[in-house]
């Protein structure tokens, strides 16, 4: 992934109708773009609209919000990694606040998903952050570093060097409470800093984005903050207009 990396999470929005009229706005908004990353994460049952609209633009990536740990079985509602590779996905979004949170996914479930992304030749971009209460107690490093550490257990050092990384507070996402510049800084630091010692110099290629109420007016200042790589976006991504004016940031 070339920096920076623009990732919009569409969450449980934009049907296969409302994604295609999406993307043909968005594309008209934003030209193609050989320094930065873009990638797109619609509903699974968008998804191969979504690829089908981006079939001459492949500059911009194309994931899948969640995925199970078993490639196929009776798992009613799920989704197999290698089906989503079909349905045109390259990269899966694992351990996303309201999978871990809303759902009860723990860190064990997060790391059978990153094995099994890659499995499937699926990049991985894995979520961590802390939620209002480990802040208030000063455990957000241990906290993010243990999400981190779990998620990447399966992984091989090759592997680990080839995923991104989302850092995600969960009491800013939806909230309208953003992390400052300086708080994303020494979060993605900590991050930073506990990559080195799995894959050593090869980390410094690691994206590691933040993500929580990403706005057109804070976007840029949060992209100045040292070791912040790019952005993962909610809410502001909904708009092709905005979100085409914030991946040109």
């Amino acid at each position: 992934m070339k920096k920076p990396v623009f990732a919009a999470n569409f969450k449980m929005n934009l049907g296969p109708q409302e994604t295609r009229s999406y993307l043909q706005t968005f594309l008209k908004e934003f030209p193609p773009a050989e320094d930065r990353t873009v990638i797109f994460f619609p509903p699974a049952i968008s998804l191969v609209v979504a690829g089908f609209a981006l079939r001459e633009r492949p500059d911009i990536m194309l994931g899948i919000q969640n995925i199970h740990w078993e490639e196929k079985g009776a798992f009613t509602g799920e989704n197999g990694a290698g089906m989503a590779r079909d349905a045109g996905a390259t990269v899966a979004l694992v351990g996303h606040s309201e999978r871990r949170h809303i759902f009860g996914e723990g860190d064990e479930i997060t790391a059978k998903k990153c094995a099994a992304a890659f499995k499937a030749g699926l990049t991985v971009v894995l979520c961590v952050g802390e939620k209002i209460e480990e802040r208030d107690r000063n455990t957000t490093q241990a906290v993010v570093l243990r999400q981190l550490k779990s998620g990447i257990s399966r992984l091989t050092p090759a592997q680990v060097a080839q995923i991104a990384i989302a850092y995600e507070p969960v009491w800013a996402i939806g909230t309208g409470r953003t992390a400052t510049p300086e708080d994303a800084t020494a979060v993605h630091s900590a991050i930073r800093r506990s990559l080195r010692d799995v894959v050593s110099n090869r980390n410094t290629e690691i994206p590691i984005l933040y993500g929580g109420s990403v706005s057109k007016a804070n976007a840029e200042s949060l992209l100045r903050a040292p070791e912040v790589d790019g952005l993962l976006v909610g809410g502001a991504s909904l708009d092709p207009e905005t979100w085409a004016s914030i991946a040109r940031t």
